[in-house]
C-alpha cells in the first residue's frame, strides 16, 4: 500500500476504508435522524442520541465521548453538528450530509407551515393575544437558561469581567458580532480554565488516522458550495440577502446552546438591521420552542417573512452550514488541537460574552412580553416549572397555552 503527504497528514486508503466500515446505507442514516429530529424536544435529546449511536453499534462510546467534545470547541448547535459528527465517522461528507438533512427536516417543515399561517394570520386579535402568552413563557424559559449558562461559563473574576463587557456593549449598541470577538481574544490571553470531568481536554480515546486526499478534497467541495451561497446572497442586494449574509456570519462566530446563539441573532437581525419586530423575534423563539430540533430553526422563520419558502430555505442554510464545515474539518484534525490551552481559554471567553449578551436580550424580551399580572404570573410559572420541577419544555408550554388560553376565553386577558 502506498502512502504520501498532504498538508501535513499521512493519506491512505487505510482511513476511508475505516469511515465506510460500519458500511451503514445512507438510507437508514437518514431515515433514523429524521426520526429523531421529528421528536427531539429538550436536552433529553442529547442522550437520546448518545444512546441510539452506541445502541446500534454505529460507533464506540469511546468515539461519541471524543464527538460530543469536538462539537463543543467551534461555533454552531451541539447537536446539529454532533450528528454531522456521526455521519462523517460513518460515511465520509455523504454520510454528514445525509444525517444533517434527515435531523433538520422535520423541524425546517414545521417551522415553514407556522411561519406561514403566523404572517398569514398573525394580526387576528385572537392570535396576536395567543401570542402574548407564547412570549411571556419565552421570558420564563430564558430566564432559567440565562442562570444556567452563568453557573457554568461564569466562575471566575475575568468571565465575569467579560460577561458585563458584552452586556453594557451590547446596550450600547455595539456590534455583537465584534464584542464576540474581543471577548474570544481575551479568554484566549487570560483564562486558563482546569479541566473538569466533562471537559474537552481529557487525554483522547482515539488514535488521529491519516487523512485521505479524497476527503479533503470532499470537505473542500462542501466550502465551495457554501462560499458560492454566500457570494449569491452578497449579489442579492435584498434585504433577504443581508439576512443570509447576517446568518452566515452569526452561524461562524457563534458558540454555545441555541438560546446562547439567539442572543446574537437578535442584535443582528432585530437591533443593527431592524429586519423584523422586537415582538416578530419573540414569537419566533416561542415557534421555536414548541418545534422539535434546534432553536435555530427560527433562521426560517426570518426568512420566511422576508422571501416566503425560498427565503426560509436560504436563512436555515445560512445559520447551519458554517459549522457543518467545521465539523467535517475538526473531525479530522481534533486530537491536534485539543489540548491547546488558548482554544479553551478562547472558548470560556465566548462563552461568557454570551451570558451578557442573553442578558441583554431576556432584559428586552420581559420590558416586551411582562405587561399586565397574567404575563408576569406565566413567565415565573414557566421558570418554576423548567428550573425547579425540571419538566421538559413542550410540556411547559403546552400547559402555559392552555392556562393562558382559558384566560383568553373568560376575557381575563
Amino acid at each position: 500500500m502506498t502512502t504520501t503527504k498532504l498538508s501535513g497528514f499521512e493519506t491512505s486508503q487505510e482511513k476511508e476504508t475505516h469511515l465506510e466500515q460500519p458500511q451503514i446505507s445512507l438510507w437508514i442514516l437518514f431515515k433514523s435522524y429524521f426520526i429523531v429530529g421529528l421528536t427531539a424536544f429538550g436536552m433529553a435529546i442529547i442522550q437520546k442520541m448518545r444512546s441510539m449511536v452506541i445502541e446500534k453499534h454505529w460507533l464506540s462510546e469511546e468515539e461519541v465521548n471524543e464527538g460530543m467534545g469536538m462539537v463543543q470547541l467551534y461555533p454552531g448547535p451541539l447537536m446539529v453538528d454532533f450528528t454531522a459528527y456521526v455521519g462523517y465517522k460513518l460515511r465520509g461528507v455523504r454520510g454528514a450530509i445525509v444525517a444533517t438533512i434527515g435531523y433538520i427536516l422535520p423541524t425546517f417543515v414545521l417551522m415553514s407551515l407556522l411561519s406561514h399561517f403566523y404572517f398569514t394570520a398573525g394580526n387576528l386579535p385572537w392570535v396576536h393575544k395567543l401570542f402574548l402568552g407564547l412570549e411571556a413563557l419565552v421570558v420564563g424559559i430564558i430566564f432559567n437558561v440565562t442562570l444556567d449558562m452563568g453557573g457554568r461559563n461564569v466562575q471566575t473574576r475575568t468571565q465575569a469581567v467579560i460577561m458585563l463587557f458584552a452586556f453594557v456593549a451590547l446596550l450600547f449598541k455595539i456590534n455583537s458580532i465584534l464584542i464576540v470577538l474581543v471577548a474570544l481574544l481575551l479568554g484566549a490571553w487570560l483564562i486558563r480554565p482546569a479541566a473538569g470531568k466533562n471537559a474537552v481536554t481529557a487525554k483522547p480515546t482515539i488514535k488521529a488516522g491519516p487523512v485521505t486526499a479524497k476527503q479533503w478534497v470532499s470537505i473542500g467541495a462542501v466550502a465551495a458550495v457554501i462560499l458560492t451561497v454566500v457570494a449569491f446572497s452578497w449579489n442579492l442586494k435584498s434585504e433577504i440577502g443581508g439576512l443570509a449574509l447576517s446568518l452566515f456570519k452569526i452561524g461562524s462566530v457563534a458558540f454555545g446552546n441555541g438560546l446562547s446563539i439567539i442572543s446574537l441573532m437578535q442584535a443582528e437581525v432585530v437591533e443593527n438591521h431592524k429586519f423584523l419586530t422586537m415582538s416578530q423575534f419573540a414569537d419566533g423563539i416561542a415557534l421555536g420552542q414548541i418545534t422539535p430540533g434546534s432553536i435555530l430553526i427560527i433562521a426560517t422563520f426570518l426568512g420566511y417573512k422576508l422571501a416566503g419558502f425560498w427565503g426560509g430555505l436560504l436563512a436555515t442554510f445560512a445559520i447551519f452550514s458554517p459549522s457543518f464545515a467545521m465539523t467535517l474539518i475538526f473531525t479530522e484534525v481534533f486530537s491536534h488541537i485539543r489540548n491547546l490551552k488558548p482554544v479553551r481559554g478562547a472558548l470560556a471567553g465566548v462563552m461568557a460574552s454570551f451570558v451578557g449578551l442573553l442578558g441583554v436580550v431576556l432584559l428586552q424580551l420581559g420590558g416586551l412580553a411582562l405587561t399586565s399580572p397574567a404575563s408576569l404570573a406565566l413567565a415565573g410559572g414557566a421558570f418554576i416549572a423548567v428550573r425547579y420541577f425540571k419538566i421538559d419544555i413542550i410540556w411547559v408550554f403546552t400547559g402555559g397555552l392552555v392556562i393562558w388560553g382559558s384566560l383568553m376565553a373568560v376575557g381575563l386577558v
